[in-house]
């Protein structure tokens, strides 16, 4: 263990920029990195204001930070594909390799499954990590460390994306134009969506939404997105619907949405179970998927970023250093209707 500086959640409402003790050896198949940008997500705000996640609790002193790019200073014995001076951003949860799930290539739903800054284990807010070489991607040189640590978060949409099994042409509907929405937008765009119809109260977000082609802003304060999409689709419906927003109001006319046939793909996190329309599914012939972080979407994702055909530098809302670490997450609980992403750099 070395005692290195770090951004430590010590408990609920109560952070500190202090040394820590944390494992700094680089082992066999594992690589060290110098972190140089680290995303403030949802998470690990949460973590902050409430002091757990369903059953994740923060019972003792964690490192925060998890969406993360940096550059190569170590390599360990048996990596190949990596080498000291690569630019890298990093997959922040490691599966058991043996688990049933891991087998099937759903390795984002096994509970063995160790991710940084989520009880008991240590983010990467810090200015190195040692991280497992098999989930560590090689950034393009087009590609920057802001847009590196912004991978993460697009993967969750990107994995949304491919749950929806999108057919090129399909017009889909997104609600919720937080950070996860509107990746969740340009991952659909990108996977072939002619329009994405983007959803939400805040109609900040919803301008920084529409700077992308293909999206179409719907403020839900001023108007019914039910008859927005009917008639934006002739009474059709749509063809996919990505539920973003977390909010358990958001499934009492979720059904009206799509097309017969269409899809629902859960996306957001309701704090308590939400009711569910099984008549209109079934008269409808809905299909219902859901998506639990990512699987197998990292390279995907940074090949889309390296072409030039996913721009994600509008969604940075804002940086700060790391010696103001604490600025970012109280900037971030504040929730400004204008914020997507604050970013923290360590150098």
């Amino acid at each position: 263990m070395t005692k290195v500086r770090a951004l430590v959640l010590e408990r609920q409402h109560e952070l500190a920029l202090r040394d820590i003790d944390l494992p700094m050896a680089t082992g066999r198949d594992e690589v060290k990195i110098k972190i140089h940008t680290v995303g403030v997500c949802g998470s690990d705000v949460h973590y902050y204001t409430h002091g757990k996640i369903g059953p994740f609790v923060v019972n003792e002193p964690m490192v925060l930070g998890h969406e993360a790019a940096g550059t190569v200073v170590e390599v360990g014995a048996g990596v190949a594909h990596l080498k000291v001076g690569d630019r890298v951003c990093m997959e922040p949860g490691i599966p058991d390799p043996n688990s049933k799930a891991s087998r099937l290539g759903m390795y984002n739903v096994d509970p063995a499954v160790v991710f940084w800054a989520t009880p008991p284990v240590h983010g990467v807010l810090t200015p190195y990590v040692v991280h497992p070489a098999n989930y560590t991607y090689k950034l393009p040189d087009n590609v920057s460390f802001a847009e590196g640590a912004m991978v993460e978060p697009f993967a969750v949409g990107m994995q949304a994306a491919t749950k929806a099994k999108i057919v090129p042409g399909d017009t889909a509907v997104v609600l919720g134009a937080g950070p996860i929405g509107t990746m969740v937008a340009i991952a659909a765009l990108a996977g072939g969506c002619a329009r994405a119809i983007v959803a939400d109260l805040a109609q900040p977000k919803l301008d920084i939404a529409a700077l992308y082609q293909g999206v179409i802003p719907v403020n839900i304060r001023e108007k019914n997105l039910v008859e927005e999409v009917k008639a934006l689709t002739d009474g059709w419906g749509a063809d996919v619907i990505f539920e973003c927003s977390g909010s358990p109001k958001a499934w009492e006319t979720i059904m009206d949405l799509p097309r017969p046939g269409g899809v629902i793909v859960a996306v957001g996190l309701p704090v308590n179970p939400v009711a569910f329309d099984v008549s209109t599914a079934s008269t409808k012939e809905l299909r219902i998927e859901s998506v639990f972080r990512y699987a197998h979407q990292y390279e995907r994702s940074i090949a889309l970023l390296g072409s030039g055909r996913v721009d994600l530098k509008p969604l940075i809302s804002d940086t700060f250093g790391f010696e103001d670490a604490i600025k970012a997450f109280d900037r971030a609980v504040e929730a400004r209707p204008s914020d997507v992403k604050l970013q923290i750099v360590m150098e």
